[in-house]
């Protein structure tokens, strides 16, 4: 057993404890609060002038399939030859030993939603990945991530040069229909077929089947306001659940937003004005959203923009209006709920897997280090004090 004592615990959904020990156990906390009896025998890390908390989520990146240091060798993120590829996997194009992992893991990014490029309509299906591991299957948190969508300038420009659809917003919007309706089909025949019928496997449709039973989200790159009411729009016309990727103009239309109970995770916020749909881009607009009643996580699209620096977008949010207790959990639990999997990580409680990360002081302070770093309870040795 561990025991941190005497540290300010930032437990994200149950307020903030100045001084106070967590006790973990295997892979879990088993004891948070002010007045925890530290047990015989237990490893004891004193966290006296220290503030300990999750995990820190980035929701949505392409680490692992989109290595740092590599040109095109580590690009694995878009098969942009089809428009419509949602049968690929995330999964089976990531690389473990990224650099970009390991150093997010060091930096105290302990869990990441991969998901296919933005050149495609229909990408592929996402996986959440702890950011320490040999082996990527044994690194998985869930691989019910959702299923990647891209609207905006990304789709049109790739055919464009291809001279085939979409190369229009409309094409784009079309192309998603189209595909969802062929689900809806093949979900009739599946329903509708007899118990001596056969039914031959469709890879193509099986990922969308899952959206249009709402056991994943589609995840809708969308930066510009008419392209996130786009997603909005075919969202609700087939009843499916959608998270909002970049969102980066979603400060216009944050009623639209909100009324739906649509997350948004925005970002990254830190990079430039590369294209026409970023020239909104603001540190304003995640605390905007967040003050209208919509539910935020962050992205630094890695590898766009380092993951390292996550602590620093949410800073940098609070610096624009973002109150901070918000702003942890659109670094914590707010992106493990657009995985899934809040009911495991993403806050400081009693039974959930022991993602901790140990700080020199105030994390969102650009001269706060993580000192140490456990991922499901193991404390990573690039981290180790």
């Amino acid at each position: 057993m561990l025991a941190i004592t005497n540290v300010k615990i930032i437990t994200v959904t149950q307020g903030i404890i100045e001084k106070g020990t967590v006790l973990v156990e295997g892979n879990q906390i088993k004891a948070v609060g002010e007045n925890v009896e530290v047990p015989a025998g237990a490893k004891t890390i004193d966290g006296n002038g220290k503030v300990l908390t999750p995990g820190l989520i980035d929701a949505h990146c392409h680490a692992g399939i989109g290595e740092e240091g590599y040109g095109f060798e580590g690009r694995d993120y878009n098969e942009a030859v089809d428009p419509a590829t949602p049968w690929l996997r995330a999964i089976d194009g990531i690389n473990p030993a990224d650099l970009g992992l390991r150093e997010g893991a060091s930096n105290g990014v302990t869990t990441v939603g991969v998901v296919p490029g933005s050149a495609n309509v229909l990408g592929g299906e996402g996986v959440a990945i702890h950011t320490w591991g040999s082996v990527v299957d044994d690194m998985v948190v869930t691989r019910d991530a959702g299923l990647k969508a891209a609207f905006g300038e990304n789709p049109k420009r790739v055919y464009q040069g291809q001279k085939k659809m979409p190369t229009t917003r409309m094409g784009t919007a079309a192309i998603l229909r189209e595909n969802l309706v062929k689900a809806a089909n093949y979900i009739n025949k599946l329903d509708q077929k007899g118990d001596d019928e056969f039914v031959e496997r469709d890879l193509r449709m099986e990922a969308l089947v899952r959206v249009l039973r709402r056991e994943i989200p589609l995840r809708a790159h969308a930066h510009r306001a008419d392209d996130i009411m786009t997603a909005l729009r075919i969202a609700d016309e087939f009843n499916i659940r959608v998270v909002i990727e970049h969102c980066t103009e979603g400060h216009k239309i944050v009623d639209h937003i909100a009324k739906r109970g649509v997350t948004a995770v925005v970002g990254p916020s830190l990079s430039s004005r590369s294209k026409v749909e970023l020239q909104e881009l603001s540190f304003a607009t995640s605390g905007i959203l967040a003050k209208g009643g919509v539910k935020v996580a962050f992205t630094m699209d890695h590898p766009v923009i380092p993951m390292k620096y996550l602590p620093i977008i949410a800073a940098l949010a609070v610096k624009e209006g973002m109150p901070v207790e918000t702003a942890w959990q659109a670094l914590t639990i707010n992106g493990a709920e657009v995985l899934g999997v809040d009911h495991r990580i993403g806050s400081v409680e009693v039974g959930k897997e022991a993602d901790l990360v140990l700080w020199s002081g105030d994390p969102l302070d650009i001269q706060t280090r993580a000192e140490t770093v456990m991922i499901a309870g193991q404390v990573i040795e690039e981290c180790d004090q």
